[in-house]
């Protein structure tokens, strides 16, 4: 898909997006992912030789190997949001084979899934595409259910299957964040000591967020939770796409919650979508660590808001997007389709980081 493609699929939202520019974050302060995003990024920390080369092998593979973006496809939803809510659209996805056929015909960097699905297939397939292991998640068996991801797998685990990372979820914002946070970061500590890298989805999870509006996805909630996910050492952090601001205001119009500062709503965004994704992506250590955005739920309009979503990370100064469900609930081939066109934006040499 080309640029002129791209931008007839954005519809209405094309000009906003592709023409944004002066972002209140600047570019030149923060660190845009490229073809040398491994020595430039990585190579001066404390990781070590084995890791560097696990998101080398990262980064360069699929369609967008050696540009610095990554397309990942996650599907660990058959545990997350029950099996049969997930796949009773496309049933073929109850075999976790056709999980890894759909990461490497849509040329995804990687595939991110659960320790069953990769235990199944890993000799088959670990040395044709990274596999990345969701180490927790959070079961909806329990009555009622509960915010709480739990362990379902060992960093070994990760090791002997082939793993280049492992990856988890933190539900920042939750009674059990403070175990998870805990947990997480010594499951870090112990991939990163195997040679495997990291990526955290940190989540904000709270009833008390949705009020006018679901601050669940608020620019600063979502920012601090990045940052806390950086400090665990996340190598990448995947997040959901910011569609509001202002959660700590709102949440301190009742009690007295968090630090936050005027600034963050005047000099650090805006209320565009790249400028509050940009936020995101300054709490991320301006980018040391690659921001990916997730895809979101399948809709009506799956292609249009895959490709807005896109764009929005990529001029944020994103590194990438982490798209299960839009494309593994269609067809196949259909899948297939929506995961090129994803990573067209980031092959794209007309849509740029705004500057």
């Amino acid at each position: 898909m080309n640029f002129d493609e791209i931008s007839k699929h954005l519809g209405n939202d094309a000009e906003s997006l592709l023409g944004f520019k002066s972002p209140k974050i600047a570019k030149e302060l923060i660190h845009v992912p490229g073809s040398d995003w491994v020595d430039r990024i990585f190579a001066p920390t404390d990781r070590s030789i084995p890791v560097l080369r696990s998101i080398q092998t990262l980064l360069g593979s699929g369609r967008l190997g050696g540009t610095g973006y990554v397309s990942i496809l996650p599907v660990d939803q058959g545990i997350e949001h029950s099996a049969g809510a997930s796949f009773a659209k496309n049933p073929i996805y109850f075999d976790g084979e056709n999980i890894i056929k759909l990461a490497i015909e849509g040329g995804c960097n990687g595939v991110a899934t659960t320790l069953g699905v990769l235990g199944s297939v890993a000799r088959k397939y670990a040395h044709k595409i990274p596999f990345i292991l969701k180490i927790n998640h959070n079961e909806l068996l329990t009555y009622p259910n509960k915010s709480e991801q739990i362990l379902f797998a060992t960093v070994k685990q990760a090791y002997d299957q082939g793993c280049v990372a492992v990856g988890a979820t933190i539900y920042f914002g939750s009674a059990d964040a403070g175990r998870e946070i805990v947990e997480i970061s010594k499951v870090f500590q112990m991939a990163h000591e195997l040679g495997m890298a990291t990526i955290l989805w940190c989540y904000i999870r709270n009833n008390a967020f949705k009020k006018d509006k679901d601050y669940h996805v608020s620019a600063d909630l979502t920012g601090q939770a990045n940052h806390l996910g950086v400090t665990i050492q996340a190598d990448i952090i995947k997040q959901k796409l910011p569609e509001n601001n202002g959660g700590y205001n709102v949440l301190n119009q009742e009690s007295s919650y968090g630090k936050t500062d005027k600034r963050i709503y005047s000099d650090l965004t805006s209320d565009h979508p790249i400028d509050l994704t940009r936020y995101q992506v300054a709490n991320c250590y301006m980018g040391r660590a690659g921001l990916i955005n997730s895809g979101g739920a399948s809709g009506e309009n799956d292609l249009q808001e895959a490709l807005k979503t896109a764009v929005i990370n990529k001029r944020a100064g994103g590194m990438g997007l982490i798209s299960g469900r839009k494309a593994f609930q269609k067809p196949m081939k259909d899948g297939v389709a929506l995961l090129h066109a994803i990573q067209d934006v980031y092959l794209s040499k007309e849509i740029t980081v705004a500057q």
